[in-house]
């Protein structure tokens, strides 16, 4: 498989706090890559660097041609706000000289009825919104897509119907995924690579390597909580 991202040595800091400190990992096409790590290892820090959102050091290099979109882990919506989600999406999609039909497809992809689609931004609840800002990524058809914990404030039902729509749309539109998740049972479910950060030294590789009570130890110091939740998952 061709690859798609590879990252040498990179070196993100704050002034005199360092974030990422020498990291290096590649990505296939097709992939879908998760990322953990405690708060303040670095992983929305690594987004931002991948999106050149961000100043680093070291190197960054996408394929020829691809297309990134991203989905940040959330959005700030004045509920005030008169701009509905048509005229969001629109906006993109005329901004990139997209066909009127492109809209239509992205909404009914991800679950945009009507009435969600001519509701305010500002009135949506968590998982509408989140749906809305999976559209507006998808809009211009990405190579890759980067959810940085896409379903963090929601509740544990809405949580797994995003999680089913990214990996049901990943199968039909063959996109690569990078995904920041702090549910490891969906981890070990929908990755096929998982990238562990710390401030020690990271770590990839499939879920099974990685998702075992020595890694998460070294990782969260809390090996049985995160463990145990992986296993019940799976036996469910």
């Amino acid at each position: 498989m061709s690859t798609i991202l590879s990252v040498e040595n990179l070196h993100v800091a704050f002034g005199s706090r360092i974030i990422i400190d020498g990291l290096t990992f590649s990505v296939n096409a097709g992939d879908s890559l998760a990322i953990i790590g405690p708060n303040g290892s670095g992983k929305t820090a690594l987004f931002r660097a991948l999106l050149g959102l961000i100043p680093y050091t070291g190197a960054i290099h996408w394929a020829n041609g691809v297309r990134p979109a991203y989905v940040p882990q959330q959005v700030a919506a004045d509920r005030q706000l008169p701009l509905t989600v048509k005229d969001l999406l629109q906006s993109k999609s005329r901004l990139l000289h997209l066909p009127v039909a492109e809209v239509e497809l992205v909404s009914a992809q991800t679950g945009l009825t009507q009435d969600i689609i001519d509701s305010r931004i500002g009135i949506l609840s968590g998982g509408q919104f989140q749906k809305v800002l999976i559209a507006f990524a998808l809009l211009g058809h990405p190579d890759v897509v980067l959810f940085d914990e896409p379903t963090a404030s929601l509740d544990d039902l809405s949580e797994e119907h995003v999680y089913e729509l990214l990996h049901s749309l990943q199968k039909e539109q063959g996109f690569t995924t990078l995904l920041v998740s702090h549910d490891l049972s969906i981890v070990y479910r929908y990755a096929t690579l998982v990238l562990c950060l710390n401030k020690t030294k990271p770590c990839l590789g499939p879920p099974r390597e990685i998702l075992t009570p020595q890694m998460l130890e070294e990782l969260y110091s809390a090996p049985s909580k995160y463990y145990q939740h992986i296993h019940n998952h799976r036996k469910g």
